[in-house]
Formats: C-alpha cells, sequence, structure tokens
C-alpha cells in the first residue's frame, strides 16, 4: 500500500477491533432479541437487524481512517485482487495479516457478547447450509462487494458507512440466510449458540457461497466500473490520511 497508510500492525489492531465489536453486536443483539421478544421471531429479526445497521455504521465511520474497515475478508481479498490490476490496494502479506485479525476479532466477539449475557460460550447447534441459505449467501456477498467497490469507484467513500450499514439491514430481510455475507463473522458465530449462531458443520458452505459472492461482484464491477482497481486504496473508506512512522 501507499506511503501514507497507517503502519499494519495499527491496520491489524483496527481491524480486530471492529471485527470483534461487529460480532458483539450481531451475538449481544441477538441475545437480548431473544430474551425481550423469546415467542416473536420476527421482532426477534427485527431488533438484531436495527442494532447491526447503527453499530456497523459507527464502527465503520470511527475505524475506517485507521484500516479501511472492512472488517471482513471477502472485502479484503476482493481488495487485494483489484489492486494487482493497478499496484494500488493490499499486499498479499496485508491481507494475510487483515485475515487473520478480522477472524481472532470475530471469535473474541462472540465469547464477550455470551459473557455480557451470562449465557455461557458454547458450539452453536443452529443448522443453516440449505440450499436457499447458500444462495442468499452468494446474493448478499455479491452486492456488499459491488456497493463497496463502486462507492469507492466512484468517489463516494465517504458515503460507506451509511450505505453499508442500509444494505446490511435490508440483507438481513430479502436475503433467506439474514445475509452473514462475511467468512470472520460465520466463523465467529460458531461460538454462541443462541439466536445468531451457526453450527460448524453449516460454516464451509457459507464460506464458499460467500466467496463466490465475491467473484459475482469483482464481475459486475468490472463490467460496470472498469477502472476500479484505481480505488482499491480506498476501500471501504479513505484511510490515507496519516503518513507511516514505521
Amino acid at each position: 500500500m501507499t506511503s501514507t497508510q497507517p503502519p499494519l500492525w495499527r491496520r491489524a489492531v483496527a481491524e480486530l477491533l471492529g471485527t470483534s465489536l461487529l460480532v458483539t453486536i450481531v451475538v449481544g443483539s441477538g441475545i437480548a432479541a431473544q430474551q425481550l421478544s423469546p415467542t416473536d421471531v420476527g421482532l426477534q429479526l427485527l431488533q438484531n437487524s436495527t442494532a447491526t445497521v447503527l453499530g456497523l455504521t459507527v464502527l465503520i465511520l470511527v475505524l475506517g481512517p485507521v484500516s479501511g474497515a472492512h472488517f471482513n475478508p471477502v472485502v479484503s481479498i476482493a481488495d487485494w485482487i483489484l489492486g494487482r490490476r493497478s499496484g494500488t490496494g493490499l499486499t498479499l502479506p496485508e491481507l494475510g495479516t487483515y485475515a487473520a485479525a478480522q477472524t481472532v476479532g470475530a471469535v473474541s466477539g462472540s465469547v464477550v457478547a455470551n459473557a455480557m449475557f451470562e449465557v455461557g460460550t458454547a458450539i452453536s447447534t443452529k443448522e443453516r447450509a440449505t440450499t436457499g441459505h447458500l444462495l442468499g449467501e452468494v446474493i448478499a456477498t455479491a452486492g456488499l462487494v459491488l456497493l463497496i467497490f463502486a462507492l469507492a469507484a466512484t468517489k463516494r467513500g465517504t458515503l460507506a458507512a451509511p450505505a453499508v450499514g442500509a444494505y446490511i439491514g435490508a440483507a438481513y430481510w430479502f436475503t433467506s440466510s439474514t445475509s452473514f455475507a462475511n467468512p470472520a463473522v460465520t466463523v465467529g458465530r460458531i461460538f454462541s449458540d443462541t439466536f445468531a449462531g451457526i453450527a460448524p458443520a453449516s460454516v464451509p458452505g457459507f464460506v464458499l457461497a460467500q466467496l463466490a459472492g465475491a467473484a459475482v461482484g469483482l464481475g459486475l464491477l468490472l463490467i460496470l466500473f472498469p477502472s476500479a482497481a484505481r480505488a482499491a486504496d480506498d476501500v471501504v473508506l479513505p484511510h490515507s490520511a496519516e503518513r507511516t512512522s514505521s
């Protein structure tokens, strides 16, 4: 990445913290929804999705200037792939660091949410990997990747926080899978046997569907915005405000 990016260790901390807080929001609001509305699954989903929309928007605004606020390995992978076309975006070592930080953060977020509500950390038993769910993940992830990189390509990255929050909130409802659209978050949600959990057996299918969705999203992006690769450094949010000191 360019010399104006914050140092990698600082970006990794931002990605770990942001993904951890994101999963804390998703899992914690899911637990709260179950406790507050135990007999109404629709209301539980509304409560869960509302908290996620608001929380994700804030996290992107706070941490985006440091790391770009990827909080998602498929976004980081797409950034790396696009960057190879123009010498921008993440390098391969940076991609590995981002993905590792995001995954560790996601697992820690589940553990923290469980602890706050005193439900205990346990492996989820909630099976989700039906054909419909997997198609939902392809669609959710494709739309997310297209949105993020289209905003950067058209120099509207400052809208990423509300736009991504709004998209994820909508995708909670219009996809059958409730839009995980994130391999790290998917892994993190294994560790909470609650409303937002996912059984380990469902995870490989979800991750493969998310990767397929990312490929579809990138394909659409390059058709619609052929020059998008040049904006890889500005995903999800521009983060080149300070010069590195190491």
